[in-house]
Order: C-alpha cells, then sequence, then structure tokens
C-alpha cells in the first residue's frame, strides 16, 4: 500500500470519525443553555412572589385600577378608568390570567418539581410546600374577592380546558382548611426558600424565615376570617380567634409581608415604573381623599402626597373629571422611589382587623379602641412620622378619637382603614365593600355604579361559555353591580 493511500484512508476513517460523534449529538442542536427546559423550584417561587406583588402594587391602567376605584388618585387626561370602564382595556382579562398564569401556575409547578426531588430535606420540604400553599391561598382570595365564583377546583388542569367555575363561599372555607394545615406543618427549626424567599429571605432582617411566615399566614387567616364576618359569623369568629390565640400575627413593622425591590430595572417598584420611568404623568391625587385628609390635619401627607412648583397646599383633582397635572398634587416621592417595596400585609391592616372583631364581641386580647390606636400609629411610623407627637396630635383630636370619633365602629375602622391603606388599593376596595365606609359617592360621568366587582373576562364569555353562564346565573348576573358572597349591606 503506497504511503498516499494510507494517508487518504487515515483521512476517511478521520472523517468518519467525526461525521459520527457530530451525530451522536445532534438531538443538541435545538437546546438553548441560556433557557432551561426545567425552571428550578425556588425561581418559581420567587417569580410567584414578585408577580403577585406586582401586581397588587402596580398602577398601570391595563391591570391595577383599585387607587382609582378607592378614589385615592384620579386621571389628568384619560378618565375611563376614573368612571369604571374595564373593558375598552380588557381590564378583568389581564387581572384573571396573571393571578392564575403568573402566580397560582408558577407555585403549581414550584409544588410538582419539590413533591419529585428525592433530594431535598423532608423537614426543609415541608416548609417549602407550606410557603407555597400560603401564597396559594392568597392569590386564589383575591380571585374570589375580584369576580366572586371562579375555576378553583377544576383549575389548570390540562385534560380539564373548560373548568366549571365553584362556589365562591365554598372556596373561601376550602381556602381556611388549606391555610391551618399550612400553618400546622410550618417548622421554625427548618430551613424554607432561603435566599429565593423574596418576602422574609433577608437573613439578616428575619434570622428565623419560617417564624415570620407563620405570622404572615396567622394573619392572612386573620383577614379571610374577618371578611367572613356578615356572611357567616360563626365560621368567621371561630377563625379570627384561632388566628389571634396563635400569639403569632404581624405584631410590628418588622413583620410586614414586603417584597423588597431594587434601585434599577428589571426588578424595580412597579410604582416608579410607570409613573417615572414611563415618563408619563397621568396621575394626581383625588380631592375625595386630600379634603378628608387635610380636614383632619393627618401627618401622612407629608409622606403620601408631594406638591408641584407654585402650589402651597395639598390640593386634590376632581375625581373622575379631566385634571391638569401641573395644578394638582402629585403622589409623593416617596412612593416614586424604584425601592419602594410591594406591601403584601402589615401590622397596620392587622391591628384593624383586631379592632373590627373586638368591637363584633370576638373573644381576643385587648379593646376595640387599643387595636385601633395601634393600626393608626402603625401607619403613621410605617411611612416615616416616627415622632410620637404625630400620632398623639392627631389621636387626640375628636374626629379621630375612638370615643368622639363619629358614628359605628364600622364608620370608625374603614376612615382610618381608608388612611392607611393608601398604597393598598386592593385591600382597601375589599375593606370598603365590606364595611361601606367611607362613604365614596361615583362620578357624574361614571358608567356604573363603583365597582362591587369586576365582570368576567371576554374569553371567559367566548371559549368557556357554558361554565361562565352558570357562574354568572349563580351569582345573580356578571355585573360590577353584583355583590360578592361577603359583602351583605
Amino acid at each position: 500500500m503506497t504511503l498516499t493511500m494510507k494517508k487518504f484512508i487515515i483521512t476517511i476513517t478521520a472523517t468518519i470519525m467525526l461525521l459520527v460523534v457530530g451525530c451522536s449529538n445532534i438531538t443538541n442542536i435545538n437546546t438553548d443553555p441560556k433557557r432551561p427546559a426545567t425552571v428550578p423550584a425556588p425561581t418559581l417561587f420567587s417569580s410567584a412572589e414578585r408577580s403577585f406583588s406586582n401586581f397588587m402594587t402596580n398602577t398601570n391602567v391595563n391591570r391595577n385600577i383599585f387607587r382609582l376605584i378607592d378614589q385615592y388618585w384620579t386621571e389628568t387626561t384619560y378618565t375611563d378608568e376614573s368612571n369604571y370602564n374595564l373593558v375598552s382595556r380588557a381590564i378583568p382579562d389581564n387581572n384573571w390570567n396573571i393571578l392564575y398564569r403568573d402566580v397560582i401556575k408558577d407555585l403549581s409547578n414550584a409544588t410538582t418539581i419539590i413533591n419529585n426531588d428525592k433530594t431535598i430535606d423532608p423537614k426543609v420540604k415541608k416548609n417549602e410546600l407550606a410557603c407555597i400553599e400560603i401564597l396559594n391561598v392568597y392569590a386564589y382570595s383575591e380571585l374570589v374577592n375580584i369576580y366572586g365564583n371562579v375555576p378553583y377546583t377544576q383549575a389548570l388542569n390540562v385534560k380539564i380546558p373548560n373548568p366549571k367555575y365553584d362556589d365562591a363561599n365554598s372556596i373561601y372555607k376550602n381556602l381556611i382548611k388549606r391555610l391551618n394545615s399550612a400553618i400546622g406543618n410550618l417548622d421554625k427549626n427548618a430551613a424554607g426558600f432561603g435566599t429565593a424567599d423574596l418576602i422574609y429571605g433577608n437573613s439578616t432582617k428575619f434570622p428565623n424565615q419560617i417564624s415570620e411566615w407563620i405570622k404572615f399566614a396567622n394573619s392572612l387567616k386573620l383577614k379571610l376570617g374577618i371578611t367572613l364576618a356578615d356572611a357567616d359569623p360563626t365560621l368567621a369568629q371561630s377563625t379570627v380567634e384561632s388566628a389571634a390565640a396563635s400569639n403569632n400575627l404581624i405584631s410590628s413593622n418588622n413583620d410586614n409581608a414586603l417584597v423588597d425591590y431594587k434601585e434599577s430595572p428589571p426588578n424595580t417598584n412597579p410604582v416608579w415604573v410607570d409613573l417615572v420611568q414611563s415618563g408619563r404623568h397621568d396621575f394626581v391625587v383625588a380631592n375625595t381623599l386630600i379634603n378628608s385628609m387635610n380636614a383632619l390635619n393627618d401627618p401622612r401627607r407629608q409622606f403620601y402626597f408631594t406638591n408641584p412648583e407654585g402650589l402651597s397646599t395639598y390640593t386634590g383633582g376632581r375625581y373622575g373629571m379631566s385634571n391638569r397635572y401641573s395644578l394638582y398634587t402629585h403622589p409623593s416621592n416617596k412612593l416614586k422611589q424604584p425601592s419602594f417595596p410591594g406591601d403584601l400585609m402589615d401590622y397596620s391592616q392587622v391591628e384593624f382587623y383586631l379592632s373590627e372583631a373586638a368591637a363584633r364581641g370576638y373573644s381576643i386580647p385587648g379593646s376595640a379602641e387599643q387595636h385601633y390606636k395601634n393600626g393608626i400609629r402603625a401607619s403613621i411610623q410605617y411611612w416615616g412620622g416616627t415622632a410620637d407627637s404625630l400620632f398623639n396630635n392627631y389621636y387626640n383630636q375628636t374626629s379621630v378619637n375612638w370615643t368622639t370619633a363619629p358614628g359605628n365602629y364600622k364608620e370608625k375602622i374603614g376612615m382610618q382603614e381608608w388612611y392607611a391603606m393608601y398604597n393598598r388599593g386592593m385591600t382597601e376596595w375589599t375593606n370598603w365593600r365590606r364595611l361601606d365606609y367611607p362613604k365614596l359617592q361615583a362620578p357624574p360621568n361614571a358608567v356604573s355604579v363603583i365597582p362591587n366587582r369586576y365582570t368576567y373576562p371576554i374569553e371567559e364569555e367566548n371559549l368557556n361559555k357554558a361554565n361562565y353562564e352558570a357562574a354568572a346565573h349563580a351569582i345573580g348576573g356578571d355585573k360590577v353591580s353584583t355583590k360578592l358572597f361577603w359583602d351583605k349591606y
């Protein structure tokens, strides 16, 4: 065999070997190493926390108009949402998709991955699943609070593309059972999601992550219970008293369930995104809120509001009408900081719930008056009013003091919750519907009454028609005027 022939054979052999090696990896051609096919459970949990916080916090008129419904803010040029037009921007569809797709679905996938992972310490696994369950309960409760009957037992089942809608009252009862089970599974002597937890994952601030989740969960239980107070007094009382008896509620602003945002995108405060990064001037503070707070010399005004140049007093825009941005008070620079946190549950909220529970005669530690005072003080301090004089001067006014403030307990608490929940639009909308205070009025050009609920998504009406129609009939009509089962008065 000649040398040339040998070189030829070697070359052919090498080429065949390369082809064989290359062909053995041909299935990797469609694999993007930067986009993994399976997302780790902690990442899904973080994503769900962030999506839920963004949903509750943002002020994008396509997704969250609760600050407008509560008459905290009003619009400048485009006033459709201040007049309760939910349809043109498909707001009900967007809310529905965010909660089911971006929160509940991520939590469901995280649960599946954790259950299938044999390498996780059993105690850690139990804690992680319990934390997922707590956030799941919260998300589903807000779906019910927005729409009423919603898909629940058949939700997210790929084998059932058109899920039935479950009775809202039954969902609430089941959520309380799930929450009780999750609380019982939390072990403060074991770890949780660690730094993947965007709420309590800062070990410097929260040395025991699971202890904080226990407080958060019991505070959520308190919230669910008090929401049922007029609809199911027996279950409401037992749920609230159980939460209070745990001695494990959010008990200071240091325990608040906050999602920390960053100074630079993409994980910034959604309000900064909507009001600053966008460069838009769509909102001013509503005269409804400002006139009421001005009458009380409320010390939180300096933290809630900022005036444009040339305006010396806090002046609210006409609710539901067009307003020139330069002539009226704006949301504060504090609120618009890129790192200002999202608030899912806080101490003032818990104290107002306890005040209401005591006023209703539930057996809980402390009086209605003391918890009412605690709620006001906690709100002022959270926003930056650390001086005792700010609280004392405010509380000692006849119109604020528990003994002399006008009205029954629903009016006293309802008004102070309205002021305290300024950056908690979804939460306050529920408070307003339950307590009927403040006495808000629809603007002259409103397309409906102030919404008691959102209508169901158009997609549901078109693609899940039979179940949609059954749900609409069950709740008394798919209208914004239809009251939810817990809204009795």
